[in-house]
């Protein structure tokens, strides 16, 4: 008896978690039970791939099984949440689809509707109580469960508006306000994310620094996988530069102080320094006293970590990218060194680098050389300051000082000024004091009639 060759049928999406995803196409084998050369179970696959809900229901009415499962243990359902047919997804779960089968690779159809981005698929699955995907970073022991893991349901987020650029959101836990950085479902099955996600947190265990955000916990054993850190109220330095417009030198020196000591020990952390490699004013937050902290260090990474790929302008603000960067050239941590320059520069000059340019153009500038231009009264940058960010922002970052040299620096300018101003107050006071004296002595008569008898008396 001849053997038939298995019926194929192509599916235009497969499994979230195939490692060969990338491809264009899945095939579906079919057997040869029917009569037709294909077996009813691959049929209705088939189907859902299609559309066909007439089809779909002619096959289960004949008694095929709803949960049917081809070689990879894909069900019709996981079929219908790739394609984003919601109708089908309803029509296979009333007929008793199982909502949490998993194909070989792990994958449901929660899964698949996540990776997808079919929303809509996604409320249907969960309104079926389909559950999302274990953790990446999940532990099989209780003892092996991190020290910082914090319990999701105690954050709660009935209030929750973004923070910081969108990435952080205000939540409420324990009695305090807090910014919680969630990792989305829909990139669980994207390693990448998933390792940016690691290493940040590896990070911010190490960091513990009165000038650096301060890492409170992190959600690790469920999904949404989360970070949790301490919540500034007063907002990021660039919403405060948008507001005021630019600072008074005392000011800018006294904040670029801050973020000096908060770099500086990153730098100098150990056995490798952390590089930030996004230092901007959206990623500088004010305390309540009014002093500034370092944040968000979605894209930092120690120095003896290889890069795998380029940092983008997705990853990071290219207008305070050092040319290095932008040029994929290897780089330490004179990275932040650049950045911090055009920071300083800006607070004083009150618009952001290059800002009559795209943001994408501005890299460029900066690889031909170019730097903002200092249009502010040359006394604003007096004491050495506009010296200081010239050698910042330095072309050959070797040149460029570290922040243990800048904090030194900055130190001496701050007190250069804090002594003029306090020689100013201190002149002005006297001015005044000798001011109203002198008004008080000649203005009255009295005080001349006082002034004359007294004379007289005298002579």
């Amino acid at each position: 008896m001849e053997t038939k060759a298995p019926v194929k049928m192509t599916l235009l999406k497969q499994s979230s978690m195939a490692p060969d995803r990338e491809r264009k196409k899945a095939e579906l084998n079919g057997g040869e039970d029917d009569g037709e050369g294909i077996e009813p179970g691959v049929r209705l696959m088939y189907s859902a791939n299609e559309r066909d809900l007439e089809g779909i229901k002619e096959l289960l009415d004949s008694g095929i099984d709803v949960n049917y499962h081809d070689i990879d243990n894909r069900t019709a359902l996981h079929v219908a949440a790739c394609q984003g047919f919601t109708e089908v997804v309803s029509l296979l779960l009333e007929r008793g689809a199982a909502v949490d089968s998993k194909d070989r690779w792990g994958s449901t159809p929660l899964a698949d509707a996540i990776y997808y981005r079919n929303n809509d698929v996604i409320k249907i699955l969960e309104k079926h109580g389909a559950k999302p995907l274990m953790a990446p970073m999940h532990v099989n022991h209780a003892r092996e469960v991190p020290e910082y893991e914090i319990d999701p349901h105690e954050l709660d987020f009935t209030n929750s508006v973004e923070i910081t650029k969108g990435t952080f959101i205000l939540a409420s836990w324990r009695g305090i306000q807090v910014a919680v950085k969630k990792l989305g479902e829909e990139v669980l099955s994207d390693d990448d994310k998933v390792r940016a996600f690691r290493d940040e947190l590896a990070l911010l265990q190490k960091i513990r620094h009165p000038n650096v955000v301060q890492f409170l916990g992190a959600v690790t054993q469920s999904s949404p996988m989360m970070i949790v850190t301490e919540y500034l109220p007063k907002g990021d330095l660039r919403a405060f530069l948008k507001r005021k417009g630019a600072l008074k030198s005392s000011i800018a020196v006294r904040f670029a102080l801050d973020i000096a000591r908060g770099m500086n020990y990153l730098h100098e952390n150990r056995p490798a320094p952390i590089i930030h490699r996004d230092l901007e004013p959206s990623n500088i937050l004010r305390d309540d006293s009014g002093h500034l902290k370092v944040a968000d260090f979605g894209v930092s990474k120690l120095l003896t970590v290889k890069e795998d790929k380029p940092l983008t302008c997705q990853d990071a603000s290219c207008r305070y990218v050092a040319p290095e960067v932008f040029k994929n050239e290897e780089y330490d941590t004179k990275v932040d060194v650049f950045s911090f320059a055009l920071i300083v520069q800006e607070m004083i000059e009150g618009y952001p680098p290059f800002c009559m340019k795209q943001e994408n153009e501005v890299p460029k500038s900066y690889v031909a050389r170019e730097r903002p231009p200092f249009k502010a009264p040359a006394k604003r940058y007096g004491h050495g300051l506009k010296e200081l960010i010239e050698e910042c922002w330095n072309e050959k970052p070797a040149k460029r000082p570290t922040f243990r040299q800048i904090i030194t620096r900055l130190e001496f300018l701050y007190n250069g000024i804090g002594h003029k101003r306090r020689w100013k107050i201190r002149t002005m006071k006297c001015f005044h004091n000798l001011e109203a004296f002198l008004k008080k002595d000649h203005s009255s008569p009295s005080s001349r009639s006082h002034s004359s008898r007294s004379t007289a008396s005298s002579i």
